[in-house]
Formats: structure tokens, sequence, C-alpha cells
């Protein structure tokens, strides 16, 4: 087993900030780390969270694990990191508009049927598909329950699952969902309001029932109907009545879960559907998937009012009229060093309501924060000014990357500290280890940003790691609790 273990090198964050002058750092320790332990099915139905007896009627707790953990694999760390910056190339290029809008049920039984409102189709994302959701967790679909691995993503609205009898169904681990055997299954009509909230939506006119189909940037695509069913979580929690596509018909790059929860804004997310139960409050925490710490901390989702601790930081929601889907936040600013950034036009980061183009979206399926080509620019450049450690700048960058370091033989090192600036004043200040990260086994460390010129700056899961990041729908705001897993 210890042959196994991966020399990637990994960041612990020392609670230790050092000042130079007036300027802010903080030191670091190099140290080799292993590959994430394997997650069992089992585990991602223990509830790990102490509730006390009324905070656990009216919440829910859901245990994650990282895709890695879940689904391993015997590549070398090396690959296993490039397949994962893959990845997230695939689900930055679908945020930003690089995908295939959706078509209507090309069923020889179906009619035409809702459009979307707004006459503009919003992505979704797959939380399966190339450019996926990291995080998973295990579900209960139906009456009996039938338990089944399945993405969370907060860049999708529908929920939706592999369901028998299958056309064209993928593998998965688990057996998959067959309605017939559930008890609390039923079909959406074809005028339900349910059946208008698709974006795409079609009708089977013999038995006059809503279809869906939704296809993704990778050309993926699930296909079905659009049902209500049950589903169970740990220690006995349900939802009764919850709308989710029923797919027959699933073909592409998709891997081994079973579906979807979409964790979107818009009507057929799971917060939205559960709002009654849980008001529409939902935070997550995610470890980082190769930390020492991640034996004593792990990764969670909440729902409900102890979803939201009372010493979060927070700053508003910012509405895009063009796509619902996303949590968009305004930013004001950054620092390097405990310095703002001159160089960061804060235009850069505004959204465009009229176009729908900018802005800033807080996404859980996106790895490395992505800022708008001159603001990346310009922190960048702020961040190397600052090095001054003697750090050796590693010559030609590393697949997303263009700042790294060739940190071979160093045990500590001194690194700038960093700080996101939200619109109310709040500020996130990151631990050294959420933006200088191993990429190799060689001793390579890089700057975990990336510019993108789509001019939609997205803060992703390496930066949010080891936060708890709340989502107040009824309240309109964002929170953010350092040290929350």
């Amino acid at each position: 087993m210890a042959a196994r273990l991966p020399l990637l090198l990994s960041l612990l964050f020392f609670s230790l900030s050092l000042s130079n002058g007036a300027f802010n750092y903080h030191s670091l320790t190099l140290s080799p780390l292993r590959n994430p332990d394997p997650v069992s099915a089992s585990s991602l139905l223990s509830d790990s969270l102490t509730l006390d007896a009324i905070a656990a009627r009216s919440s829910l707790h859901l245990p994650l694990a990282h895709r890695d953990s879940v689904f391993p694999s015997d590549s070398t760390p090396d690959q296993t990191f490039l397949r994962r910056l893959e990845r997230d190339v695939y689900r930055v290029g679908a945020l930003s508009g690089n995908y295939h809008a959706p078509s209507p049920s090309s069923s020889p039984n179906s009619t035409a049927g809702p459009r979307s409102r707004s006459g503009f189709s919003s992505p979704v994302i797959s939380g399966l598909s190339r450019g996926s959701g990291e995080y998973f967790t295990r579900i209960g679909i139906g009456s009996p329950a039938t338990f089944s691995f399945m993405v969370l993503d907060t860049g999708s609205d529908i929920i939706w699952l592999q369901c028998a009898p299958c056309k064209h169904c993928y593998t998965q681990v688990d057996p998959v969902y067959d309605p017939r055997r559930s008890r609390s299954f039923s079909s959406v009509p074809c005028l339900s309001p349910l059946c208008r909230h698709l974006d795409s939506a079609g009708c089977d006119t013999g038995r006059r029932s809503c279809l869906y189909e939704v296809s993704y940037g990778d050309g993926s695509l699930t296909a079905g109907d659009l049902v209500t069913e049950t589903l169970s979580f740990s220690n006995g929690a349900h939802v009764s009545g919850v709308a989710l596509g029923c797919g027959h018909n699933n073909q592409g790059l998709f891997v081994a879960a079973s579906g979807l929860l979409g964790l979107g804004r818009g009507p057929l997310s799971f917060p939205t559907q559960s709002g009654g139960k849980y008001g529409k409050k939902f935070s997550y925490c995610l470890v980082d998937r190769t930390s020492s710490n991640s034996a004593t901390r792990s990764s969670s989702a909440i729902f409900g009012d102890v979803a939201a601790p009372r010493n979060a930081t927070w700053t508003p929601m910012v509405t895009n009229p063009k796509l619902e889907t996303f949590y968009y936040v305004e930013m004001v600013g950054i620092s390097v060093g405990g310095t703002r950034v001159s160089g960061v036009d804060l235009s850069d980061l505004k959204l465009d309501p009229i176009s729908g183009k900018g802005g800033v979206i807080i996404d859980s399926g996106t790895s490395v924060t992505r800022f708008a080509g001159p603001v990346y620019a310009a922190l960048r450049d702020a961040f190397k000014a600052g090095v001054n450690d003697g750090l050796k700048l590693a010559q030609g960058g590393f697949s997303l990357f263009d700042t790294c370091y060739d940190l071979t033989g160093r045990k500590v090192v001194k690194v700038p500290t960093l700080a996101l600036h939200f619109k109310g004043g709040g500020t996130v200040e990151l631990p050294a280890e959420n933006y200088l990260i191993p990429v190799n086994t060689a001793g390579t460390f890089c700057f975990a940003f990336a510019g993108t010129e789509s001019g939609v700056s997205i803060i992703g899961n390496i930066q949010q790691q080891g936060f708890r990041v709340l989502f107040d729908g009824d309240g309109g705001r964002v929170g953010f609790v350092s040290k929350g897993c």
C-alpha cells in the first residue's frame, strides 16, 4: 500500500502571517502527502455532523466526497491532476457560453413544449461529463429508496438520474433506478407549471406526460420523462414531490454516478423545490482532497437555518436576468500582501445586466479560479512582485498556469497574503495553500489562478477549500466562514 502513496507535495498552511514592513506574508511548510483514501458508499450515508434535536428536524446534512476518492484510479498523481485541469477547461468553457443550447425532444410522439420565457437558454453544466462537478454524495430515490451516487452542482438547476427501462444508459456503480418499483413515482402532465419551468420541454401526446432533454457542451445529453419522486437522505430525512428528470436516454462522456442534484437558483433546483422545508438556505464546506487534515475534516453540505452560522462574512447576491441559475456576487477589489492591487479595474468584474456578460460567479464545480484577463494579469504581477523569499520561477508554466515555482528541496517558504473583497465590506483572506498549489511530483508549485477572455470571472473550489460557503436564497446573499469544515 505504501508503494502507492504519491510523492505529490502539498501545502500545510501555518496560521502565521509575517510582516515585512507594510507587506504581509504567510509562512508555509511544504510536506509530502498521500493519495486520498477511497470513500465507501456507507460513509456517505453516515451523519458525522452533530445537531441538536430541533435543528436535526429542520435541517439536512449531506456528507460529500471528491470524485477522486469516490472513484479512485491507478493513475499517478501527475496524471490525476492533469485530468482535473482538463475537466476544468471544459467546465469553464461551458460556463462561459461555449455550449450547445438545449433542443426540444425529438420523440416521434412528442410536440414542442414550453420554451424559456426570456428566450435565452441557460446552460446546464453536467456534474458527470468532462466539464464536471467534483463532489458526490449518496441520495435515495423512490419508495422504497434506491440509494445512488449523485453529483452536487451549483451550476445546474435540474435534478436528473438514469431510469429503467434504458434506451441508452452508461455504466454506473449502483443499480439503475426503476420507477415501476416505487410507490411515490408520478409523471408530470404536459400542462403542469413544472413542465413550463424547463428551458426545453416536450410532450408525449399518448401519455400526456412532460418530456425533458438536456444537452451539454461536450455533446453529451440526457432525455426522458419529467417526474416527481421522494428523495431520502441520512438519518431518515426525506423530501417528497421533487420534480426530476427520469433519463431513459443518456449518452456521452459521463462517469459512474447515477445522476445530478442541481443546486442552482432556478425553479427546478433542489434548494428552490425544498425551500418550504429548508428556507432556500444551504452551505457546503470542501476539504482539500490531498490534505493531510482530510482524515480529521470532512466535506459536507447543509440545508436549513443551521447552514448559515452567525459569524459569516456576507455579500449580496447579484441577479443576472439572462442566466438565473448561477450565484453571482460583486467583487470590489483584491489585496496582495495587505495592499489593494491598483491595476484591478472594477469594471472588468461587473455584471452587465443588459447583455448578461461579465460578473463573478461562485461555483462548486470549477476547480481553478478564473478572472477576466486584465484582472488576472494585475493580480499575478502583484503576487510575483511581492515574492522575495528567493523562490525560483519554473520556466514555461504548467498547463493553464503561467506562474509556477521550482520548490525542489525547500521545506518552508514565505508568500504574500491574498484577500478578496466583496460588496458590503466582506473580505475573504485565503490561506496560502489555496493559491500556491503542487502540480506534479517534481516539486513544482503554481499560482492557482488563471485568466479568461470570456469576461465572466469564476471563484473555484480550490480557493473555496476550508471555507463554509453559504447561500441564502431568501435573504439574497452569499457568505463565507473560514475553517468551516
